[in-house]
């Protein structure tokens, strides 16, 4: 029963999107914004204020981007404008979302940020890619120390994206993860670790 609203840069991922909810479409609002540009995320999110009226209940920061091929990537060779585009996507996303995110929040509100293992455990050949999910984490967690609602990491693993190159878990397994988080993690659960499927199975 929840309205959602969702943003991305493909309008015609958008479009496929509302084409596969058929009627269910009416309960979701779509628009086309780049979480790079901070004018597109705040058009974005007053949208979905709106149609919220009573104030947003939840945000998930799921942009991402990898430039390079997974676990073949090394920082020491990688371009200035791949460091740059993970942190601008990745870090910087998150704060935004959030930042333009905290005047529209239901004051019992939750944020969650998506993140990887690779944030905390770095493994060769992911370069700037894993710094940028670090600063995601720590974004997040700020701002869960500045804004009286939870905020989570949450990592679902490997997810057969176009990020992965279609490898990876189903889609909709990390699907049930996020809605998890959001419907019945209990706060201090999003506030103290990062929510992975192990949290789940153990809670």
């Amino acid at each position: 029963g929840a309205h959602v609203a969702t943003c991305a840069r493909d309008g015609d991922a958008l479009d496929a999107l509302e084409t596969d909810l058929g009627d269910a479409a009416g309960r979701v609002t779509t628009q086309v914004a780049d979480v790079r540009d901070e004018y597109d995320v705040e058009r974005f999110l007053e949208t979905a204020a709106r149609e919220a009226e009573a104030g947003v209940d939840a945000v998930v920061a799921s942009a991402g981007v990898y430039h390079g091929d997974p676990g073949e990537t090394s920082v020491s060779g990688e371009s200035y404008a791949a460091f740059d585009d993970h942190f601008r996507t990745n870090a910087r996303g998150v704060f935004t979302t959030f930042r333009e995110a905290a005047p529209h929040l239901a004051e019992d509100a939750r944020l969650l940020a998506l993140s990887g293992r690779v944030a905390r455990e770095p493994k060769p050949g992911y370069g700037s890619y894993a710094v940028s999910k670090a600063a995601t984490e720590a974004v997040a967690r700020q701002f869960g120390a500045d804004l009286a609602v939870p905020v989570g990491v949450v990592d679902p693993g490997a997810v057969a994206t176009d990020l992965t190159g279609g490898r990876g878990m189903d889609p909709e397994r990390a699907v049930d993860l996020v809605v998890w988080a959001l419907e019945a993690a209990a706060p201090e659960t999003l506030d103290c670790e990062v929510v992975d499927r192990r949290t789940m199975r153990q809670s």
